[in-house]
């Protein structure tokens, strides 16, 4: 005995109309938002920040940090680039 779930999804015109939500509300997210957004640079006090804030900065500035470098290393690193001027 089918059940009114079956009856729906037989009839063409609702099988398309799904799919057509399914497929617009997939396009919406591919075409107008960010599906993996950039995490944001840290704000504020360097010295406040975390030490995995302070590799994601350099990092993103090509200023290849090192896994081994200490907290402080790191840090003197942020600081001497944060007064650098930006060419």
């Amino acid at each position: 005995m089918p059940t009114s779930l079956d009856r729906a999804l037989n009839q063409r015109s609702s099988l398309l109309a799904f799919t057509g939500i399914i497929t617009g509300i997939a396009a919406w997210m591919i075409l107008f938002q960010d599906i993996f957004p950039k995490a944001r640079d840290p704000t504020g006090n360097p010295e406040t920040w975390t030490r995995a804030e302070l590799i994601r900065w350099l990092a993103t500035r090509d200023l290849q940090p090192s896994d081994n470098d200490s907290n402080e290393a790191l840090l003197e690193r942020v600081k001497c680039h944060l007064k650098a001027p930006r060419t």
